[in-house]
């Protein structure tokens, strides 16, 4: 029997979008160079529309013509290695799928090496880890415009469904843009991440159990701070060490690995001149938890604020709820901002209210107010940043107070709060009309004659400074 999709790579995630793929209709056929994998597939896919092939010539023959094949192998070397093993098997109008977080420009590399031979390629960003895979993830496919036709049944049927049961999967757009899609994602889930993070050591910082803290972010998840990251904090929070007692994540060393994409994320913000300081600072907050032992030998060192005496807990926790709200908003603007830019830079015609509404469910960074992102950008395509639409300005208006006294009590406490700061330095430097950066271009202009703009007329003037002297 030929079977409909290959799946190549048959790790948790391949594996779980393999049964997704066959519970909702659709024939597998698997393939992984590890034969245990394969194995283990083929094992628990017995009585099911899937097997195991024990080879890629194998897995292509099985195939329908046009013949589909995923590839959930890791980023980089492996994809390419897996490409030139397949191309001299397919044919014009096989479609082959790269669904890992792969760097957008690689997916736009590998596109123009496939041009002439009339395989179509999709990179395809996967959000949702193994349960999302298994049970409905986000997806952000995008490459060459006619193989969406080709992917789309399967596609946007193992999609996660939101509330108004849209599938979680839209078409991104040519080239990298759906790896572009997936790495902002990766970005704003860094930002989100270290921000919860940061409201969790401010409520440690005044006392606070774990199973308080619990109890606190499951209430705010029934409201606009709802989402997928704060339901799992709540319920890590809660959950007990077996063998201490203790709540088990206070027994976790605190050093965060990271696997690239945030970082990748900070370095196109600024090769794309986006300022997206809220991502980055989230990026260099695992840097800084990476270096735990130095961490450990300072604290011994240096000094900081003293001991004070702690707040009531009824007026201060509504104001870092609100505070977390308020720098949400501004990660999310600074993601969506550098979307922008880079569906300038490519001309993707990247859908800004279908980006919105791919990450309703299923993603990682599925929240609630991605809803309203979504209206903002569908009453307004051309919207500038997400600040000035009407409902999130609001908002803010309703937040940025609380916010400011949340930053300025984690200074007077010593608490580091890099995403915190960097929000509310991003949103006060957005709406201020007249930045200092005028003494910096005249800074340059001095040490370097290179040039700046007046306020009172056109062109690039430079200045003979006079020069004091100097030691």
């Amino acid at each position: 029997m030929q079977t409909t999709i290959g799946l190549i790579g048959l790790g948790v995630m391949g594996e779980n979008l393999a049964l997704n793929l066959e519970r909702h209709g659709f024939s597998v056929t698997g393939f992984d160079l590890d034969e245990n994998k394969r194995n283990s597939f083929a094992k628990r896919t017995e009585g099911l529309k899937a097997g195991a092939a024990h080879s890629l010539k194998e897995l292509v023959a099985s195939l329908q013509m046009p013949r589909r094949l995923w590839l959930m192998v890791p980023a980089g070397a492996p994809v390419d290695a897996v490409i030139s093993e397949l191309r001299p098997l397919l044919s014009p109008g096989d479609v082959v799928i790269d669904g890992g977080n792969t760097l957008y420009r690689d997916t736009q590399r590998r596109m123009e090496a496939l041009e002439g031979s009339g395989i179509l390629y999709v990179g395809s960003g996967v959000s949702g880890g193994e349960e999302g895979a298994l049970r409905g993830p986000a997806l952000m496919p995008g490459g060459s415009s006619e193989a969406w036709p080709l992917v789309r049944p399967f596609l946007q049927a193992i999609a996660a469904k939101a509330d108004d049961g849209q599938p979680c999967c839209e078409w991104m757009g040519p080239g990298g843009a759906g790896h572009f899609v997936k790495m902002v994602h990766n970005g704003i889930e860094y930002a989100d991440m270290q921000m919860i993070c940061e409201a969790y050591a401010l409520m440690k910082n005044l006392g606070m159990t774990a199973a308080q803290k619990s109890a606190v972010f499951r209430e705010w998840g029934q409201g606009a701070l709802g989402s997928y990251l704060i339901d799992i904090t709540a319920d890590i929070l809660a959950h007990e060490d077996p063998e201490t007692g203790n709540a088990l994540v206070d027994m976790i060393l605190d050093t965060a690995e990271q696997k690239g994409t945030g970082k990748w994320t900070s370095q196109i913000a600024l090769d794309l001149g986006v300022s997206a300081p809220t991502i980055a600072d989230a990026v260099f907050a695992r840097t800084m938890s990476s270096i735990q032992p130095e961490r450990v030998l300072a604290s011994k060192i240096l000094k900081g604020p003293q001991p004070q005496a702690v707040p009531n807990l009824e007026q201060v926790l509504p104001k870092i709820q609100k505070a977390l709200l308020a720098a949400k908003i501004c990660a999310y603007a600074q993601g969506f901002a550098l979307i922008k830019a880079g569906d300038k830079e490519h001309d993707w015609q990247l859908p800004m209210d279908k980006v919105a509404s791919v990450w309703r469910a299923g993603c990682i960074i599925r929240a609630r107010l991605l809803e309203d992102i979504r209206r903002a950008f569908a009453n307004k395509q051309d919207l500038s940043n997400l600040l000035v639409d009407d409902h999130f300005s609001s908002v803010m208006a309703e937040c940025q107070q609380d916010l400011r006294e949340v930053v300025a009590m984690a200074a007077m406490y010593g608490v580091a709060v890099p995403a915190f700061m960097s929000a509310l330095s991003y949103y006060d430097a957005y709406r201020t009309e007249r930045l200092p950066a005028n003494l910096l271009q005249a800074q340059r202009d001095y040490f370097g004659a290179h040039t700046y703009q007046r306020l009172d007329k056109p062109g690039k003037f430079h200045t003979q400074w006079p020069k004091a002297p100097h030691t």
